[in-house]
Formats: structure tokens, C-alpha cells, sequence
């Protein structure tokens, strides 16, 4: 805890012991708010733990949390829940004395939710076996059953607890919890019947009508609808965004079943439940005599079958009372507002006892049962009180009252453990003990519960008295009785001032915490039965009413105890067992609310303040040397770094050479007081400056032992490192030479051998050669389909290179033709056609090779639209410009070859000159010579054809390629040396002279033959 003054300014202190200024509310508030603002909801008071509500989860409840606190000294570690458990438990193993947690606080200050962290971490912490893990989830599970039918929506909570809770949980002699034992305080009981605005009735009822399946609401008469039943709708809040009512009952379903109810016991409680909400939908009307009858057949007949009782004595009991009188019974008929408070009763006392019946179900599943010793006790106890703060309200009723009545008992009982704790140990340590000034409150105690004079005596006098006992005549008998008490004040005692906020029909209690108004509208109805609604009930045949409702309580004339004397009993009795638990070990848990107005009052009505000023009147710190030694002897010269004395000399020393002056602290037998908290934060001050020396000398020392070690570790692992790397590369040089050496041997060895068949000795070299050979081959392959450039093999791979050759060449050729697209494909197919025609026959064909053939030499503006109507349907496939010499002169007259899927035509501008079909072509003649002239064989005796025609084109090889392509005459061209016979009418020919010249020259020979000279371009 110690380590923490240093942060005080930021998170304040972990103790408000250790406040300076401990008498200041302002003071403590502001501690409150810094350690909440940074998360820290747990702070002490000597061994009281206070909590402040944070409303959101935070990671302080983790496994990990509880393993931190588990067998840790209290003081050790941060404020927790788990710290307070922890220490309980340790006290009850270590002493065997049973121990006691105290849990108090305003609703929605966090009560259930710490009782909950408590049972978790003994349910975690604790040994465990099969039998123990059955105990420990069912004492886990007692919580959501309990939940259910006891806590409630409140404006404050949305799940607050209704009732006061004592819980036994009992440990066999290994520390497992091996039972427990329950038992529950006051029940708000009216909160059945009514809710005030934005509140909700207790959970089972929205459980069962949201989370029930559609048979069993059948069964029981309900409806999934909560706005169907008049004690669901007071509060007109059926709705909560913080509670899932459907989860919530598989919850608790799971949970009765874990806890061992029967399927029997769990339907006779549930048909209770829904009788309850029955009961609130009766609905009275009014005779003509003025007195009740039930208006509503159908719900008497639900509660009838629900409560196993008859029908009509049900009637009877809600509209009837019974009166003794002279020893004999009569039944009085009831008036309207007479029934519906009989039927209010019926369900407040329906639903409390069968509470009390669920509390006694519960205890008897967690009942300790020893197999083998089973009259043993051998068990020790840890008590968990979980019960309501003391309440203020706009309006305070009967149970505020009560409420306040407990926290006043609670708080007389706090005070004096915390006293006897400070004066025991005070006395242990050899310490002369100051008294104390404190307010007791047993005068406020014996105001209410003293005998004949008590308020709750004369409350049971007027609740018994024959006559017309009232509300009014409870407040007058108070007055009359209690009027001279300093700590009891009415309208009618008080002052004017105190008047004007009083009412007429209220009196006022001076408590501990602060003044109280209550109002006795009600008092009076404070008692647990009628017996006109009782007598039905005792008849039921439902087992669990039956039990909650003994027949023997009919047969009995003695008057019953009313509320009031019920609970002033059972709060003696928790008082006795409180206080037969070792009181130096309670632990008191106060829980508060986060809003700072609710804090202040809270930190008032608890108590805080007056149990701190109790705490510090002595010494405000406390440690046991040992503890407080090893903590600051690096003060010191003389106690650091060890003290070899006695520790009281070494404490002793410590605290001379820091200047403690005599009245700042005391030497006990095992422990330093220390009385002021400045004494203290001096030391921590001076320890934590003290600590940036020490850890520059630890810092300088480690990094010096460090550096020197590292430093070795490295030379040795360097001489290692080196020696084991040349060993390895020594190694692998002999290895490498050693593998060369080999290598060599093999080599000429087959060399030697390479012309014998393989065996041996030669096989490695010729292997090597045909891998040399392959490898050679994989970096030389040719690229293209022309190259035909391919690595000498050697002898023993000729014909695998032939086979490899090959293979390269197709796979290379189709490679290639896989790219070739259609056009280019087409092309290639004319120049395959050409060369088949005139590679190395015609003189310019080498010339022709590299230029591409076109679609045509024409476009179609420099064809006559004439001449396409008179092709008709067919399509002109190629057109070019040509030269045709006449048959007789040999004039040049230009004209335009067009070739169709079927004929060829000569066209003159706009006119059709020659139609030649290529079914009639015989054939056509081409010089070797560079020129352009060919000649088309036509016959002579067809009339239409005037003989064979004579052209020349500029483009004779692609002109000739397509002619013989379109008129299928590949193998019908003739390539001619020397001259040319033509036909040119029947039985006359001309001739054609062909020789070689510089130039180009067409002209009419003298012997009247066409000479054409052309030059020679290439030599064959």
C-alpha cells in the first residue's frame, strides 16, 4: 500500500486513514472523487473496505485478479472485494474461528454485485473435488434463483434486492466449501401489489410471462402480454433496456434445476406465481347492501385450480372476514375497499411465505451432509451479510423504518468491534489505550426496541388492543409515552420551525446518520396474517402452500406477532450470530454511489466519517517491523543494505536517524505506530527520492556486471565460433581437392578408354561428353526456321542429334504457325503458289519474294461504275492496270484486268472489251526475262474469242499468282527462253522474240515479230 503515497497527489491515498485532515467531509469527498476518476472503486478504512459504484464492467475481476490477491497480506496489494475475501478466509484457516463480511449500502450502491465477486472467488480460489464443485455451483446458482423472486426495478437499480440477506457458507477442514445456509430479512412485500411510477414488480413475474413457453402459459392461465395484469402495470415500466427477461428465465430455470428441484416442486411453485397474478386481476362489485362480490368467475376458477383449493371457499375468504367473538366464529361480510385489501393481504402473504419456503428449499440443498462423520460439526463459517443502507425518503413507511431500526443495530455493532479490535490490539502491542469520544447510538436502539417502552412495544399494544385502535391513536400513544425523549419528535412536540416541515400524521427519529420523518399511515397493518384469507389457504392441497401454510396456525388461539416484533426478533438473533464471529476479523464492505450529492449523503447515513474519526484517534499507521524494515532501511547507513540485530533496535535506529520525534509514534512488541499520516508520506517522500540513488548505483553495477559478462561470453563464443569455422573450411578444401583429384583420374582414364565399348572406366568421360554435348545444344539451339546452324556431336550421340534436330525444327515450325494469323497465312499461300511457279525460272522473281501480294491494284473509284453492273452477281476478286498489244501492229493500248470467282474481264473506261471464262484458257506463256509481258491461250475456234490475248503488267508475278490461283491453271504456265508463239485469228500466229538488254524495249520487229528486250537480273 505504501508504494502508492507516491501517486497520492493524482489517485489519493488507499487508506482514509491516512488523510492529513481526517475530520473534513470536504477531504475525504476529494479522495472519494480521485481515485474514482481513475478507475480505483476501492479504498480503506483500516480493514473497511468502501466501494463506489463505477456503473460500467471493469477488468478488475479477472482470474488473474484473484490469483494476485490470493494468500497475499492485506496491506500488500491495492484496495479490493477480493483482498477483504481473501483475508476472511485466511483468518478462519489459520485461527479456526469463524469469520463474518458485512456488506451494507443504498440500493444500486453495487451490494448483490459484491456478494456475487465474493462467492466467485471462493468458488475459484478454493479446493475443489466432485462433491465440492456440486456445492459451489449450486451456493453460485442460489443467486439468480434468489434474484429472481427477491430483487426488483427500482428508480435507483434496475436490479435491486428487495430483501436482507444473511449467508452462511461453511468450509470442511481443507478450506473447500463444502455447504451453506441462508437466511432472509425482510421482504418487501408490498411491492406485489404496488409499484411506484418507473419501478417493476419483483423479476420471476416479467421472467415467466416473456420466457415461459406457449404450453406451460396455457397451463397456468396467463398471457404473453404484461399489460393484462393490474400488479404488472402500476409502475407502467414492463419494459427495462438493462434486462432481458427471456435470458433471465433460462437463467434461473437451469439454476432450480443445479440447485435440485424437482419438476414437480418447480410447476407447484410456478402455479404460486401465477395465482399471484390472478389475484390482482379480481375485480369486486357492490350489492345493493353495500357490501363485495367478486364480478370475475373465470379468475377464481385459474386460482382454484392454480392453489388447489375449492372455488367457492375462496369466495368466501376474499369477501368475508371472520370474527370470534364469546369463543364462537361468525363471517362478516365485507365492504368494497375491505375485499380488495383482503386480496392484497392474501397475495403479500401468498408470495412472502412462499419466499421463505424457496430460502428454506435452497438452505436444505446446500445443507452440509458429512458421509462419514455425519454427526460431525467439524466446519468453520464465513458470514455474508448483504442488507439495505440506511433509507431517506420523500415519504418514509413502516419498512424504512425497519430498515433504519437494522442499520442502527449494525452500526452500534460496528462501532464496537472496531473499538474492541483497536483496544485488542493496542493491548497486544503493549500501547496505553486513550478512550475514545464517539456517538453510541444505543440510546437511539433502546428508543425502538426497549421493552414497554420501545416504539415497537407500543406498536404490538395498539396492533392488540380490543377497541378502535388507529393509526391516530399509535402516533398519540408515541407522544404521550416517548414525548420527553431527546431523539423523538412529533408536530404536535416539535417547535414552530420543525412544524412547517412536518406532517400531522408524522413523527420524527434522531439517528445516527441524520433525522428521519416517518409517517404512521400504515403502521398499524403491520402484521403477517388475516385469518379469513388463512384458512383457505391451509386447506390447499398445493405441497408447497401447504408447508408455507400450516393447519396448525388455525387450530391456534394465541394472537400472532405482528411485522415489527417478527423483525426485531430475527435482527436479535443475527445480531447474536454476528457477534459470536470473531470480531477482530469483521470486515465491514460499504458500497456508495457515484453521483458526488448521493456520495455525501451516503458517506453521512453509513457512518464513514464517524468510524474514521474512531479509527484515527489513536495511531493512523501501523506495521509490523519486519514489514516496515525491509521497506525503508535504505534510509539509513546503519540498517542498509542488512540489519543483523534485533528488528525493534533496527526500527529503532531507522526512525532516530529519519528524526521521528517521541510523540510522532510508538514501539510496540511487533509492530511501529506511527500517529501522524505527515510522519509517514515524509518517509515515503524521502524513500522515493532515495530510490533514483539506489538505482543509479544498481543501474552503474548491473550494467558494469553485465557488459563484463556479456563481453566474456562473446570472446568464447568468438574463439569457438572460429574454431569450429576453420575446422569446417579446412574440411571442405580437402574434400574439394580430394573430389577433384577423382574427378581428374576419372577423366583420363576414360579419355584413355573412349574408343572401347562403354564399361567402367569409361563411363564417367562419356557421360561427361554427352552431357557437354547437351548442355553445348541447350545454349546454342537455333532461333529461327531458317537457321539451320546445330552443334557437331560426337560419335555415340549422331543419331540422337539427328532425332533432336528434327524434333526442334517441327516443334519450331509449329511454333511459327501457330502465330501466323489468317491473313498473313493467306499471303504465305500465294507466295508458296508463286514460288512453285517461278523460283529460279523468272528473272525478277527473286525480286518479288520480299514485297507482299495486295487484295487488288485497283480501288473502286478507278473502276466504271458500269463495269460492276455489268459483272452482275460476281465479285471482283483482283484488279490491275495492264498493257495489251494488239494482234496486228502491236500498238500498246492501256487497259484494266479484273478477275471473278469464274472469269477474267479486259475493261476500257466503261466498256467490257474481251469476256474470257477460265474454262476456255488453255494456257499462259511468260518470258525468263525480267519483263512484264504473258499471253493468255484462248481457243481459235470459239467466235467470241479473237485469238490469244498479249498484256503486260508491272506486277507480272503477282498478276500471274492470282490468274492461276482464281482459274485453278498452277501447272498450266509455261516459261519460255528465247520466244513466244501466239495465235491471233484461225491458223495465224505471231511470235514473240525475247533477248536479253540493258533496258526495257517493246517494238515491232522488221521480220514482224514483237521484240522485247529486258534486262538480266540474276544469273542462273
Amino acid at each position: 500500500m505504501e508504494s502508492a503515497l507516491t501517486a497520492r497527489d493524482r489517485v489519493g491515498v488507499q487508506d482514509f486513514v491516512l488523510l492529513e485532515n481526517h475530520t473534513s467531509e470536504a477531504a475525504f469527498m476529494e479522495n472519494l472523487r480521485k481515485r474514482f476518476k481513475e478507475n480505483l472503486i476501492y479504498t480503506y478504512i483500516g480493514s473497511v473496505l468502501v466501494s463506489v459504484n463505477p456503473y460500467k464492467d471493469l477488468e478488475i475481476y479477472t482470474k488473474q485478479h484473484m490469483e494476485r490477491y490470493r494468500g497475499v497480506n492485506f496491506y500488500e496489494v491495492s484496495p479490493h472485494i477480493y483482498a477483504v475475501s481473501d483475508n476472511a478466509y485466511r483468518s478462519m484457516r489459520t485461527e479456526r474461528r469463524d469469520q463474518c463480511i458485512l456488506i451494507s449500502g443504498e440500493s444500486g450502491a453495487g451490494k448483490t454485485e459484491a456478494s456475487k465477486k465474493i462467492l466467485q472467488y471462493y468458488a475459484v480460489t478454493c479446493p475443489a473435488s466432485d462433491q465440492v464443485q456440486t456445492v459451489k455451483d449450486r451456493l453460485l446458482q442460489s443467486n439468480p434463483v434468489l434474484e429472481a423472486f427477491g430483487n426488483a426495478k427500482t428508480l435507483r437499480n434496475d436490479n435491486s434486492s428487495r430483501f436482507g440477506k444473511y449467508m452462511d457458507i461453511q468450509f470442511d477442514f481443507r478450506g473447500a466449501p463444502v455447504g451453506g445456509h441462508i437466511l432472509n430479512y425482510l421482504l418487501e412485500k408490498s411491492r406485489v401489489v404496488h409499484q411506484s411510477h418507473g419501478e417493476r414488480n419483483f423479476h420471476i413475474f416479467y421472467q415467466l410471462i416473456e420466457g415461459g413457453d406457449e404450453d406451460l402459459l396455457r397451463r397456468l392461465g396467463l398471457e404473453r402480454n404484461t399489460q393484462q395484469y393490474q400488479y404488472l402495470v402500476k409502475g407502467n415500466c414492463s419494459k427495462v433496456s438493462s434486462i432481458n427477461d427471456r435470458s433471465e428465465w433460462k437463467v434461473v430455470s437451469k439454476a432450480l434445476t443445479v440447485i435440485g428441484f424437482s419438476e414437480e416442486e418447480v410447476e407447484e411453485l410456478l402455479n404460486i406465481i401465477a395465482s399471484v397474478l390472478h389475484l390482482g386481476n379480481l375485480q369486486f362489485g357492490t350489492e345493493d347492501s353495500g357490501y363485495a362480490y367478486i364480478t370475475t368467475d373465470t379468475q377464481i376458477k385459474y386460482l382454484a385450480r392454480l392453489v388447489d383449493v375449492e372455488g367457492a371457499a375462496l369466495k368466501e375468504a376474499l369477501t368475508h372476514k371472520k370474527i370470534i367473538a364469546k369463543g364462537e366464529e361468525l363471517m362478516s361480510p365485507l365492504n368494497l375497499e375491505q375485499a380488495a385489501s383482503a386480496r392484497d393481504a392474501l397475495a403479500k402473504a401468498i408470495y412472502g411465505r412462499t419466499f421463505s419456503w424457496l430460502v428454506n428449499k435452497i438452505n436444505h440443498s446446500l445443507a452440509f451432509k458429512d458421509e462419514q462423520f455425519p454427526s460431525s460439526k467439524n466446519t468453520s463459517v464465513i458470514g455474508l451479510l448483504d442488507i439495505y443502507g440506511f433509507e431517506v425518503f420523500q415519504q418514509n413507511s413502516f419498512e424504512q423504518f425497519c430498515i433504519n431500526y437494522c442499520n442502527e443495530k449494525l452500526q452500534q455493532l460496528f462501532i464496537e468491534l472496531t473499538l474492541k479490535s483497536e483496544q485488542d490490539e493496542y493491548e497486544s502491542e503493549g500501547i496505553t489505550w486513550e478512550p475514545v469520544q464517539y456517538f453510541n447510538n444505543k440510546i437511539i436502539c433502546d428508543l425502538v426496541e426497549e421493552k414497554f417502552k420501545g416504539i415497537i412495544s407500543i406498536l404490538d399494544e395498539e396492533c392488540l388492543r380490543p377497541g378502535d385502535a388507529s393509526d391516530i391513536t399509535f402516533l398519540e400513544k408515541l407522544e404521550s409515552t416517548l414525548g420527553g425523549h431527546a431523539h423523538f419528535v412529533t408536530h404536535k412536540l416539535a417547535d414552530g420551525k420543525t412544524r412547517k416541515v412536518m406532517g400531522r400524521e408524522e413523527f420524527r427519529l434522531l439517528h445516527y446518520a441524520g433525522e428521519v420523518n416517518y409517517n404512521v399511515n400504515g403502521k398499524k397493518d403491520g402484521r403477517d396474517r388475516s385469518s379469513g384469507e388463512e384458512d383457505v389457504t391451509c386447506q390447499s392441497e398445493n405441497k408447497i402452500l401447504s408447508q408455507c401454510f400450516d393447519k396448525e396456525e388455525l387450530s391456534d388461539k394465541k394472537r400472532p406477532e405482528t411485522t415489527a416484533t417478527q423483525f426485531k426478533t430475527s435482527l436479535a438473533k443475527l445480531m447474536e450470530i454476528l457477534m459470536s464471529k470473531e470480531p477482530s476479523y469483521v470486515r465491514s464492505h460499504v458500497c456508495l454511489s457515484p453521483a458526488l450529492v448521493l456520495i455525501r449523503h451516503q458517506v453521512k447515513y453509513l457512518g464513514l466519517m464517524e468510524n474514521l474519526r474512531v479509527r484515527r484517534a489513536g495511531f493512523a499507521y501501523r506495521r509490523r517491523y519486519e514489514v516496515f524494515l525491509q521497506r525503508y532501511k535504505s534510509l539509513c547507513p546503519g540498517t542498509w543494505p542488512n540489519w543483523q540485530g534485533r528488528l525493534p533496535d533496527g526500527v529503532s535506529t531507522l526512525v532516530k536517524y529519519l528524526g521521528y520525534k517521541p510523540e510522532e509514534y510508538k514501539l510496540g512488541r511487533t509492530k511501529i505506530f506511527i500517529r501522524f499520516p505527515k510522519t509517514l508520506f515524509a518517509t515515503e517522500d524521502a524513500l522515493e527520492v532515495r530510490k533514483h540513488s539506489l538505482a543509479t548505483k544498481l543501474q552503474a553495477c548491473w550494467k558494469s556486471y553485465s557488459q563484463r559478462s556479456k563481453y566474456l561470453k562473446m570472446r568464447h563464443a568468438a574463439i569457438v565460433v572460429q574454431a569450429w569455422w576453420r575446422g569446417i573450411l579446412a574440411r571442405r578444401v580437402a574434400k574439394r581437392r580430394r573430389e577433384a583429384a577423382n574427378t581428374i583420374r576419372r577423366f583420363i582414364k576414360g579419355f584413355i578408354f573412349r574408343k572401347h565399348p562403354r564399361c567402367p572406366e569409361n563411363e564417367y568421360f562419356l557421360d561427361y561428353v554427352r552431357y557437354s554435348f547437351l548442355m553445348t545444344l541447350k545454349r546454342n539451339l537455333p532461333k529461327t526456321v531458317l537457321d539451320k546452324s546445330w552443334p557437331t556431336p560426337p560419335p555415340a550421340l549422331t543419331e540422337a542429334s539427328d532425332q533432336l534436330r528434327k524434333l526442334c525444327m517441327q516443334n519450331m515450325v509449329w511454333k511459327y504457325c501457330k502465330r501466323i494469323s489468317p491473313e498473313w497465312k493467306h499471303q504465305m499461300e500465294q507466295k508458296m503458289v508463286a514460288s512453285e511457279i517461278f523460283k529460279d525460272k523468272k528473272d525478277n522473281y527473286p525480286q518479288s519474294v520480299a514485297k507482299l501480294f495486295v487484295g487488288t491494284r485497283l480501288n473502286g473509284e478507278e473502276i466504271n461504275p458500269k463495269v460492276f453492273q455489268a459483272l452482275g452477281n460476281e465479285k471482283m476478286k483482283y484488279g490491275v492496270p495492264v498493257t495489251k498489244y494488239d494482234r496486228k501492229g502491236y500498238r500498246a493500248r492501256p487497259r484494266q484486268l479484273l478477275l471473278t470467282g469464274t472469269y477474267a474481264v479486259l475493261v476500257e473506261d466503261a466498256k467490257v472489251k474481251q469476256h474470257i471464262d477460265y474454262s476456255t484458257l488453255q494456257g499462259i506463256s511468260v518470258s525468263s526475262l525480267s519483263d512484264g509481258l504473258f499471253v493468255l491461250h484462248l481457243p481459235c475456234e470459239d467466235n467470241k474469242q479473237k485469238g490469244d490475248v498479249v498484256l503486260q503488267s508491272d506486277h507480272i508475278i503477282e498478276t500471274l499468282t492470282k490468274v492461276a490461283i482464281c482459274a485453278e491453271k498452277i501447272n498450266n504456265i509455261n516459261i519460255n527462253q528465247g520466244s513466244i508463239k501466239f495465235a491471233f485469228g484461225r491458223g495465224k500466229e505471231g511470235i514473240i522474240d525475247f533477248t536479253p538488254g540493258s533496258e526495257l524495249l517493246i517494238t515491232k520487229a522488221k521480220n514482224g515479230h514483237l521484240s522485247v528486250t529486258a534486262p538480266r537480273l540474276n544469273s542462273r
